[in-house]
């Protein structure tokens, strides 16, 4: 594909994105009103759904008020901390480097733009933004709708407020493209993420008294064996999704706490797993089988102590996403593109989301997901550039389908 430039303007708007601190644990309102405030002064009136302690918005945003409804452009704002990672640039810098060529480096030559969320996802909200005015003086026979969602990064929290107020208003838009960083090649599905928490309670007694104490950290083990034999089972047995990386469903434990002292049989234990599920598989089900196992462990718990069991807590839960290489959203984002393939991605999105509110939606953005959630994260100029050609493709096109 020949090279292209980034307007002056994009990189301008990518660079003050990625110096703004919009860590999820962080407010992203300075991010939101930079948005708001741009469009306003292009007469859009942007909408806007808050979390409970309104520290956070979504925002939604027509441009070409009065069209039919048509395509979404949607990115998240927040990112991921770069707490004891090893920076070798400021992660809000945004510093713009010219790096040599190096064998096996897909951008070789490139100048790269850095800093934390530059590939995930503010190069393709700026780009975005950059070219609001071309969407609002488009001749094409539908609108473009912006929206911009907080906590994807832990959840996909934000953006389920945006497709509940879309609902209410009764907007209804064609298609979604989902912006996270495909290399600018169309992706059509992802697995799911769904997280739990597990607290056990037992009873705590010393050490040389344990028939009389309900061991927590040993009853959280057995349901950690449990959980490794569901994943060794989908390892063995389960269908395989040929393009994944890993074709098939996967369970893991990340986290386990518990105990207080060596001769202290512990009362309390807690661990954290997650399910990443293929499209096609239920990761609620999933949850059930654990649960089940789960129950079976606590008469024998209870006999010892009533008040000894197991409570489950839910972390996240973001659903998988199962496009199609057919809907007109994947065949127009190929086109704007200039990409005849299209990909699956390991990680999770909010386009399983749109499309479970029945809207067709595609997931591709500029950069790669190796360099997101990386020390020295960076997006090429080049794909940035590409972003631009896509959206000044999106504002030339006739017809979605």
């Amino acid at each position: 594909m020949p090279e292209t430039a980034l307007s002056a303007r994009a990189l301008e708007f990518a660079q003050t994105l990625v110096q703004m601190n919009t860590v999820s644990a962080n407010s992203n309102l300075e991010l939101i009103d930079f948005a708001r405030d741009h469009l306003a002064g292009l007469g859009i009136r942007s909408r806007l759904t808050w979390n409970a302690d309104r520290t956070k918005a979504n925002l939604f945003a027509t441009l070409g008020a009065g069209k039919p409804a048509g395509v979404i452009l949607s990115g998240h704002t927040d990112t991921v901390s770069w707490d004891g990672q090893d920076w070798s640039v400021d992660p809000l810098s945004a510093i713009v480097q010219d790096w040599p060529i190096t064998e096996g480096d897909d951008f070789r030559g490139s100048a790269r733009l850095y800093g934390r969320g530059a590939a995930d996802m503010k190069g393709f909200i700026a780009v975005a933004l950059a070219n609001a005015e071309r969407f609002v003086e488009s001749d094409a026979p539908f609108s473009v709708h912006l929206a911009l969602s907080y906590e994807e990064e832990i959840g996909c929290f934000g953006v389920r407020e945006l497709i509940a107020d879309l609902k209410e208003a009764d907007i209804r838009p064609l298609a979604c493209i989902v912006g996270e960083p495909t290399l600018m090649v169309p992706a059509i599905a992802h697995k799911g993420v769904y997280r739990w928490r597990c607290c056990v309670r037992g009873k705590e007694a010393h050490s040389s008294l344990t028939p009389q104490s309900v061991n927590a950290v040993e009853m959280a083990a057995r349901v950690v064996g449990k959980l490794r034999d569901m994943a060794e089972l989908y390892e063995r047995a389960e269908r395989r999704y040929t393009g994944f990386d890993v074709p098939y469903s996967t369970a893991s434990v990340g986290q386990f706490h518990g105990g207080i002292a060596d001769n202290v049989v512990p009362r309390d234990a807690e661990f954290r797993y997650e399910f990443r599920n293929l499209p096609m598989v239920d990761a609620l089900a999933m949850q059930r089988e654990v649960e089940a196992y789960a129950r079976s462990l606590e008469p024998a718990m209870k006999k010892v102590a009533p008040e000894a069991g197991f409570r489950f807590e839910t972390i996240c839960e973001i659903p998988a996403f199962q496009g199609d290489e057919k809907d007109a959203v994947t065949r127009l984002a190929q086109r704007l593109a200039g990409e005849p393939r299209t990909t699956l991605v390991a990680f999770g999105t909010e386009a399983g989301l749109f499309k479970g509110a029945g809207i067709p939606t595609v997931v591709c953005g500029p950069g790669s997901i190796a360099q997101a959630h990386q020390p020295d994260e960076y997006v090429t100029l080049e794909q940035l550039a590409r972003c631009e050609v896509f959206m000044q493709g999106l504002a030339d096109t006739k017809d979605i389908g």
